[in-house]
């Protein structure tokens, strides 16, 4: 699908690192490198893992793809774990060597286990939010509509913990999908103790409970009429 489609590749994989450049070479102006990681993690993400599987998933869906692929011996979790992981991989490689960089041009985190959890945490919840949507939408021109509600949402929290801290409304942000997650890896970059951290990771996990729990009520393998 990447190699295919030239508007999923230049989402999933050209338009995260142009992003992460700006935002590396600007971080001064967003008060330091835990938050622009948070704003890292969160915006490419976004792009590189809801908007591209997304995309993919209605695209396979359209085709009739999925359809012929369920009609195989392979399980549907199979399938899914097959279209689904490389876009995962691509972006996690990513964010590697995005984090990696904004470690070596600004300060290093402090606490490297929760901050790995925390983007795995991201990755998950932007997974089931992909297969949420997925099942609402009804073609890949139709996912540039569909996936815009979840983008704006946590693209909007992400830059409101950045702009604002996390003092005020603290409960709010986190409850919202993304704050806590944001958070998260701020607080990791900065040092947070592992327990400390648990109650930031929770209700990401909650999240992304209820996306898996969802997608299993939304999701169609033949195409929507």
């Amino acid at each position: 699908m990447l190699l295919r489609n030239r508007l999923v590749a230049a989402t999933a994989v050209l338009v995260p690192v142009v992003f992460a450049a700006v935002l590396i070479f600007t971080q001064d102006n967003f008060g330091g490198a835990s938050i622009v990681a948070a704003l890292l993690a969160i915006v490419v993400a976004a792009l590189g893992v809801y908007i591209t599987a997304t995309t993919t998933l209605a695209a396979r869906r359209q085709n009739l793809f999925l359809k012929r692929l369920r009609s195989t011996t392979a399980s549907e979790t199979s399938i899914l774990t097959g279209l689904l992981a490389p876009i995962v991989l691509i972006n996690l490689v990513q964010l590697a060597v995005i984090l990696t960089v904004l470690a070596f041009t600004g300060t290093a985190p402090q606490n490297i286990l929760m901050l790995i959890v925390g983007v795995l945490a991201v990755e998950a919840l932007f997974l089931g939010f992909a297969l949420c949507t997925a099942g609402v939408t009804n073609s890949p021109e139709h996912a540039q509509v569909t996936i815009l509600p979840i983008f704006f949402l946590t693209f909007g929290v992400a830059f409101w913990i950045a702009l604002t801290g996390t003092a005020d409304l603290a409960l709010v942000k986190r409850l919202i999908p993304g704050g806590a997650a944001a958070e998260l890896i701020i607080e990791a970059w900065n040092g947070i103790d592992t327990g400390d951290a648990i109650s930031l990771l929770l209700p990401t996990l909650a999240w992304v409970l209820v996306t898996f729990v969802i997608s299993t009520q939304l999701f169609k393998w033949e195409p929507r009429r």
